[in-house]
């Protein structure tokens, strides 16, 4: 199970925005901004967007081909931590609505009545500033 350092943990847990990083069908990066949350159990974030997203749409065409990678970075002034790994789209309702819910303690409550999956990504990969070791 991957582990990150107290500092990684104290700085994925604050309240920042991160880039989230996914592969088109041609193989260039998609990369747009995102919340998302950091299940430590789990070891897995979780990115809410809605089910027709370019982004979900490439998680499921590599997935096809075998191994979607996805990597999310947050950044804060010198600190930065990027987590990778395999990345799945889920459309279990049960997990859905925790997705919803973290990401409301965290940000804020998401808009309500928008259809949503979740962007899991099993981090098996973790980079960080020098600050952050």
């Amino acid at each position: 199970m991957l582990r990150l350092t107290d500092a990684q943990l104290a700085f994925v847990t604050e309240r920042h925005l991160a880039t989230l990083t996914t592969l088109r069908p041609d193989g260039t990066p998609h990369v747009v901004p995102v919340g998302f949350t950091w299940d430590a159990v789990a070891g897995v974030t979780r990115t809410t967007t809605g089910p027709s997203s370019v982004k979900a749409a490439n998680v499921r065409l590599a997935g096809e081909s075998g191994r979607a990678r996805a990597a999310l970075c947050q950044v804060d002034g010198r600190r930065w931590l990027t987590l990778e790994g395999e990345m799945t789209v889920v459309e279990d309702p049960a997990e859905v609505a925790d997705a919803v819910r973290r990401y409301a303690e965290r940000y804020r409550p998401p808009r309500p009545g928008v259809e949503r999956v979740v962007l899991r990504l099993a981090v098996d990969r973790v980079m960080s500033s020098r600050d952050l070791h």
